[in-house]
């Protein structure tokens, strides 16, 4: 995602400072706003594509095209090591993969800061 794309959101956490949205910046002249849940609501139904990528591998197109259910690939990972977990197309964290209730599912041990 490029800077240009970056959205000027207020400061959540810091009681101090209230948001001037007509100017984008903060305002310490007037009242603070408190901040609830509600004020994402308009976020609560953007879709997002969640992946958590356990290994990848390279091959030729005529080996991929001979691939059958029960065909064993190599991924370039060792059993153990942390998958990547990517929310759009970007990597936002890694994780283990665990067993709940018979269902797969990851638990994130590393969250990836994004860089600006």
């Amino acid at each position: 995602m490029s800077q240009e794309n970056d959205l000027n959101l207020p400061p959540l956490n810091q009681a101090d400072l209230s948001f001037d949205r007509d100017n984008a910046k903060p305002d310490r002249s007037g009242p603070v706003p408190v901040k609830t849940a509600e004020d994402l609501e308009q976020v609560f139904d953007v879709p997002v594509t969640v992946s958590a990528v356990l290994g990848s591998s390279k091959m030729a197109v005529g080996d991929m095209l001979q691939i059958v259910p029960g065909t064993v690939l190599e991924l370039d990972r060792r059993v153990g090591e942390a998958i990547d977990i990517f929310v759009n197309e970007r990597l936002v964290a890694r994780g283990e993969v665990v067993v709940v209730e018979d269902r797969l599912g990851v638990t994130m041990t590393e969250i990836i800061k994004a860089d600006r």
